[in-house]
């Protein structure tokens, strides 16, 4: 017995098959040029031609699982491409999420599912299927952090987790960005090839949204880049740039702040009737805050020395100003001096501050008399003037604590001793010269190694 069929499809998307034969060679009969696979068998039957009924039946029921997978496989593809498309076209993130739901719930056929995302440091489930709404209610973060790959919830005896089957964790540079929470698979499905496909489509989601995410803080971040050039711009023209220099006296200055604005300030007064009143400070902390204390405290003191007050009443009113805007919170250290070039006279207030050294025909004095900090207290508790009498040429130095904790490459500090032993050998050096020297002599101890914090130096340089 022989006979010749073709396998046709009765129109697209049909699920039943038919059979075309053109003749059955042993009985000489004429076959219907139409039917189905059930007819097709039971014509056999009837007829008694059986030999192949097994292999026909395992043909048709391999060929109904390849169109079931080709169909399946169809879908998956169509879907990605959907997503792929949605995410080039910049889709919002709640849509990419409603897109994910409806591709595990109508494509998969999931009955349970909850995509897990980072969103401001804290794991939140972005969408659900099938789960208790109360159940989202448990914080899964420690649960989160042993899962590093695909595996089986079948231990896990948290209310939430416990729920699902497995867990599909997305990592980028080895940190977890999302965690796919999955279950509610039928008997009869290919959990392999679905597993395969839905960790395919949660690490398209998962990484199109961190790159939204990253985006977005890229961007943020640019503006507060801006934002600062433009604080930093301003804060530069809170401190003098060009400083006096003449026949008694010469000052010079470093200033670098360790961001693009910072908390360490300067200013020099000069005055017709030959004084100068000149000031160093140092905020605590650094960047943006410590900064906008900086203007307050900048506008305070350029208020005061105009009118020329005595020094104990500058630093008294100062310590107010600055404790009414921070309550004790922060502090400033200050060393404010006035130096009058007619008597060579210089007086000063150390209010906290890194003494500044003065050397004068080889003598190297540390300038400590003063007070507290100011902003810890509403009222100073004491206040000490300090005086010296410049009758030769004399350095006065003055800089924050940033400089001395400079560090190079074996973790050493510049420290004092270094600082005291390069200012002991240059000291006959004009306040500029001095200045330069110092900045190359640092920037060769520190090679490569960061500056710490804010630098600031002032330095007076008196003629005799």
């Amino acid at each position: 017995m022989g006979f010749i069929w073709n396998r046709r499809k009765c129109f697209p998307g049909a699920n039943v098959t038919k059979f075309s034969f053109l003749y059955e060679k042993r009985r000489g009969k004429s076959l219907p040029v139409y039917l189905g696979a059930a007819n097709f068998l039971n014509y056999f039957a009837r007829n008694g031609v059986m030999p192949e009924l097994h292999e026909i039946k395992r043909t048709l029921s391999r060929i109904e699982k390849l169109e079931r997978d080709v169909s399946l496989k169809q879908l998956q593809i169509n879907s990605l491409l959907a997503i792929t498309q949605a995410i080039n076209d910049n889709v919002a993130a709640a849509d990419l999420f409603n897109m994910y739901n409806t591709f595990l719930r109508w494509e998969m056929e999931l009955r349970k599912m909850c995509l897990f995302l980072r969103d401001s440091g804290m794991w939140e489930c972005k969408t659900h299927l099938g789960i208790d709404e109360k159940l989202l209610e448990h914080d899964v973060s420690i649960e989160l952090d042993r899962y590093r790959s695909t595996q089986g919830l079948e231990k896990s005896d948290h209310p939430l987790v416990r729920e699902f089957d497995l867990v599909i964790p997305v990592l980028h540079k080895n940190e977890a960005i999302a965690y796919a929470f999955i279950g509610g698979f039928k008997d009869d499905d290919d959990v392999y090839n679905k597993v395969q496909f839905v960790t395919t489509i949660t690490n398209v989601i998962a990484v199109a949204i961190e790159n939204k995410r990253l985006f977005k803080e890229r961007m943020r971040q640019e503006v507060v880049n801006r934002e600062l050039e433009v604080a930093a711009e301003i804060q530069r023209t809170l401190v003098p740039w060009r400083l006096p220099s003449g026949d008694n006296y010469q000052l010079s200055s470093i200033y670098k702040p360790h961001f693009a604005v910072g908390g360490d300030y300067y200013d020099v007064v000069e005055f017709p009737d030959g004084q100068i009143a000149f000031c160093i400070a140092d905020i605590t902390g650094k960047g943006v805050a410590a900064a906008l204390l900086m203007a307050n405290f900048q506008a305070n003191f350029r208020a005061l020395i105009t009118r020329r007050p005595t020094l104990e009443e500058i630093v008294n009113e100062l310590n107010a100003a600055v404790y009414k805007v921070t309550q004790g919170d922060k502090f400033i250290t200050l060393f404010i001096a006035r130096y009058d070039s007619n008597t060579r006279t210089l007086q000063y207030v150390n209010a906290g501050h890194t003494p500044p050294v003065l050397l004068s025909n080889g003598e190297t004095i540390l300038l400590k008399n003063g007070c507290t900090s100011l902003g810890w207290l509403p009222e100073l508790p004491f206040l000490e003037i300090g005086g010296l009498s410049l009758t030769n040429e004399a350095l006065i130095f003055s800089y924050t604590d940033g400089l001395t904790e400079v560090r190079n490459s074996a973790g050493e500090e510049f420290g004092e001793d270094n600082l005291l032993h390069f200012l002991s050998q240059h000291a006959q050096e004009g306040a500029k010269d001095l200045n330069t020297k110092l900045l190359h002599h640092l920037e060769v101890f520190r090679g490569r190694e960061p500056w710490p914090d804010d630098i600031t130096v002032l330095t007076c340089k008196v003629f005799g």
